[in-house]
């Protein structure tokens, strides 16, 4: 068995000029994973790259696969994701994953924009202030899941109802509001934070119904799923795969 031209000349768009050690060390395996991964799963769907490769991304923090990250990054660029596109999933995942599990990635982000010669900070992309951060935030739920959420934070016993606030002004009003990227991939992203660390079954239900309700349809989500597939292995694919077939509405 030999490495594909097709998987050959993507790998050689991915990290141009780039020779693997894993070829002399584990040429069996390489053989087999880069025909899987840049040649057989590249031609599931209709993906474009640069929305492949904001999926790999935002997965690759979901896992918590910093190594493969700090490899993909610049892949992605090479792709057409920008430097604030980058940020923007970077940041967000805070909001999914918690600033403990995010931490690494931050860090690995300004070190390879540093190699990149790209300064920091990025051109602002706050949406709201202090003052409006909450109304907005709310505006954004109902804008994606629809009206019904129009209340929602003042809602729950009073003891927790501040986390249902909390979702409102701080993961809604303070990252869904940015600019850099759209609701739709926005959507899109969380639901591969939430696909790719797992446990969040019920989450991913509701964020997949989010994202067929503005756009992302259930074979759009299904192609994210197998584009995401090598780099998060299979029972959470499979689980995911689920959660999108469990939304009945759509």
């Amino acid at each position: 068995m030999a490495i594909t031209d097709f998987s050959k000349e993507y790998h050689e768009k991915m990290f141009p000029g780039y020779v693997s050690k894993f070829l002399e060390t584990d040429p069996e395996f390489i053989e087999r994973f880069d025909n899987f991964a840049f040649d057989e799963v590249i031609h599931q769907g209709d993906l474009d790259d640069k929305t492949r490769f904001m999926a790999i991304l935002a997965a690759l923090v979901g896992c918590q696969a910093k190594d493969e990250f700090h490899c993909m990054v610049p892949a992605a660029m090479n792709f057409g994701v920008t430097p604030v596109e980058i940020k923007e999933i970077v940041y967000q995942a805070v909001a999914y994953l918690g600033i403990g599990r995010v931490f690494p990635f931050l860090k690995a982000v300004n070190e390879i924009f540093a190699e990149h010669g790209i300064s920091l900070p990025l051109p602002e992309q706050a949406g709201t202030t202090t003052e409006s951060r909450l109304e907005k935030g709310v505006q954004a739920q109902v804008d994606i899941f629809g009206e019904g959420m129009r209340e929602f934070y003042k809602s729950g016993s009073e003891e927790s109802r501040h986390i249902n606030r909390w979702l409102a002004d701080n993961c809604f009003g303070d990252y869904y509001t940015r600019s850099g990227l759209d609701y739709k991939q926005r959507e899109m992203i969380t639901f591969c934070f939430l696909a790719a660390q797992g446990g969040c079954e019920p989450q991913l239900v509701s964020h997949a119904a989010a994202n067929m309700r503005i756009g992302n349809d259930k074979q759009f989500l299904i192609d994210v799923i197998s584009q995401c597939l090598p780099y998060i292995g299979y029972p959470r694919s499979l689980n995911a795969l689920r959660c999108v077939q469990d939304v009945k509405d759509f």
